[in-house]
C-alpha cells in the first residue's frame, strides 16, 4: 500500500488535539478503540487507551482498515451513523462510524470493539425471549379481558334478574348458574340464602296469623264486659218502652214500638260488628285502580260530611294502582273517614291521601283537624269498645286494624296539632 504524504505542518496541532480528545473519550470505554477519518486524508487520529498489550498502541489495525474506511466514508457521505457487525467463529467485530460536523462534511469518527460470539447469541436469545414474553403477556391480557368481559355480562344478567324481581313485587328470585366457577359459588350461596329466606318468611306469615288470632282471642276476653254493657242498655230501653206502651193508650204505643225497633237495629249492628271482628278476614286481593277507588271512598262519606259541615279532600299522585282486597279495605277506610268526620268541628277539614313512602309500601292516611285522641285513650285505642264517644261502640278502629293485619300491614295513630292521623300501611303488592 503506497505511503500517504504527511499532513501539512499547519494541521499537526489539530491532529494532536484530536488525539488527546480520543484518549479522554475512550479511556472510559474498556476494550474500545477509535479514530477520526477524513475523506481524501485517511486516518487523522487513532487511540486505544485501554489496550492491554505491553506498550501503547498507536496504529490502526491493518486487517480492519478497509471496513473502517468504508463505514467512515459512508457516514461522512450520508451524514448518518453506520454500524456493521462481523461475526467470526469465536468472536464478533463491531464497527461504528458517525459523521462530524464540518463545512465540507468530510470527517467521520469511528469506534471498534470485539466481543464474544456467545454474548451476541445470548443477546439474540434475550431478544427472542423478550419477544416471546411480550406475546405471552399480550395473549394473557386478551384472555383476562375476555374472562372479565364474560364475567361482567353474567353479572349484568344477574343484576337485571334481581331488578326485574324487585319490580315484580320484591320476591327473591332463583338465580340461574352462569358456568363461571367463581360466580356460580356466589349464585349457589344466594340461592341457598333464598330458600332460607322463603322459609323464614313463611314462618313469619304463620307467626303474624297466629298473632292476629291471639289478639282476637285476647280481645274477646276484654270484650265480655263491653258486650254486656252494650247489650244491657238497649234491652233496658226496650223493656221500659214496652212497659210504658202496655200502660199507655193505643195512640202512644206506635212511638214506643218504633223506639224498640231502633234499639233492635242497634243490637243487630253490634252483633254484625262483633261477628266481623271475631271471624278471620279472608282476603281476595286484586289489582285496583287507586284513584277511582279513593274517589268512591270520598263519595261514600260525602253525605255525612255535608250534614256535619265538614270538607273532605283527596290528595293522591302515585302510585296509580295497587294490589289489595278492595271490599275489606274499603270497610276499614270508611270507618276511619266516619270517625274523622265525627270528630272534626263544623267547618273543619278531613284529608284522605295515598302515597308510596318506599318501593314496597302503600300508605293510606286519614287526617282531621278535630280535638285529637285523649292521651288516656291512646294506649287502648285499637281495642274493642275503647271509644271516647257516648254513642260509639269502639269497634271501628279494631275492625280497621284487623283488615290491615290481614293484608300484612298495620294501622297506627299519629297525633297532629290540631287533630289526629290514622295511617294504614300495607305491602304495595300482597303476596
Amino acid at each position: 500500500m503506497p505511503a500517504r504524504p504527511p499532513p501539512p505542518p499547519t494541521a499537526q496541532p489539530q491532529v494532536d488535539l484530536l488525539q488527546v480528545l480520543l484518549q479522554l473519550v475512550l479511556i472510559e470505554a474498556p476494550h474500545v478503540e477509535g479514530g477520526v477519518w477524513q475523506a481524501g486524508g485517511g486516518h487523522l487520529a487513532y487511540a486505544y487507551p485501554t489496550y492491554e498489550g505491553s506498550g501503547v498502541k498507536r496504529d490502526v489495525p491493518a486487517a480492519e482498515q478497509p471496513l473502517i474506511a468504508e463505514l467512515a466514508q459512508l457516514a461522512a457521505r450520508t451524514q448518518q451513523p453506520q454500524t456493521d457487525v462481523v461475526r467470526g467463529s469465536r468472536e464478533a467485530l463491531i464497527v461504528s462510524a458517525c459523521p462530524l460536523a464540518t463545512p465540507r462534511n468530510d470527517l467521520a469518527a469511528w469506534t471498534m470493539t470485539r466481543t464474544s460470539g456467545g454474548a451476541l447469541a445470548a443477546q439474540d436469545s434475550l431478544r427472542t425471549g423478550l419477544g416471546v414474553l411480550l406475546v405471552l403477556v399480550l395473549a394473557s391480557g386478551l384472555w383476562l379481558g375476555f374472562i372479565l368481559l364474560r364475567g361482567l355480562r353474567h353479572v349484568q344478567r344477574l343484576e337485571s334478574r334481581l331488578a326485574q324481581a324487585d319490580a315484580d313485587g320484591g320476591a327473591v328470585p332463583e338465580l340461574p348458574r352462569t358456568g363461571v366457577r367463581e360466580l356460580d359459588r356466589i349464585v349457589d350461596g344466594f340461592n341457598h340464602y333464598r330458600l332460607r329466606f322463603e322459609e323464614a318468611r313463611t314462618h313469619l306469615r304463620a307467626a303474624a296469623q297466629q298473632r292476629s288470632r291471639d289478639q282476637r282471642l285476647a280481645a274477646l276476653g276484654r270484650m265480655t264486659g263491653g258486650i254486656a254493657h252494650e247489650i244491657r242498655n238497649p234491652i233496658a230501653t226496650m223493656r221500659l218502652k214496652a212497659e210504658n206502651a202496655l200502660a199507655a193508650t193505643p195512640e202512644r204505643q206506635g212511638a214506643a214500638l218504633q223506639a224498640i225497633v231502633g234499639q233492635i237495629d242497634r243490637l243487630d249492628g253490634l252483633v254484625q260488628s262483633l261477628l266481623a271482628l271475631v271471624q278471620p278476614v279472608a282476603l281476595a286481593p286484586v289489582e285496583v285502580v287507586l284513584h277511582r277507588w279513593l274517589d268512591e271512598r270520598v263519595a261514600a262519606v260525602a253525605p255525612k260530611a255535608d250534614a256535619a259541615g265538614v270538607q273532605v279532600t283527596l290528595h293522591h299522585d302515585q302510585p296509580t294502582s295497587a294490589t289489595f282486597d278492595p271490599v275489606h279495605l274499603a270497610r276499614a277506610v270508611d270507618n276511619l273517614l266516619d270517625n274523622a268526620v265525627r270528630h272534626a268541628p263544623r267547618g273543619g277539614h278531613v284529608v284522605l291521601s295515598a302515597l308510596q313512602p318506599d318501593a314496597r309500601t302503600l300508605a293510606i292516611r286519614v287526617d282531621d283537624d278535630g280535638p285529637g285522641v285523649p292521651e288516656s285513650l291512646q294506649a287502648s285505642l285499637f281495642e274493642p269498645f275503647a271509644t271516647g264517644r257516648a254513642d260509639g261502640t269502639g269497634l271501628g278502629l279494631a275492625l280497621a286494624r284487623e283488615v290491615a293485619l290481614a293484608h300484612g300491614g298495620d294501622l297506627r295513630h299519629v297525633p297532629l296539632t290540631p287533630g289526629a292521623r290514622f295511617e294504614l300501611e300495607l305491602p304495595w303488592r300482597i303476596s
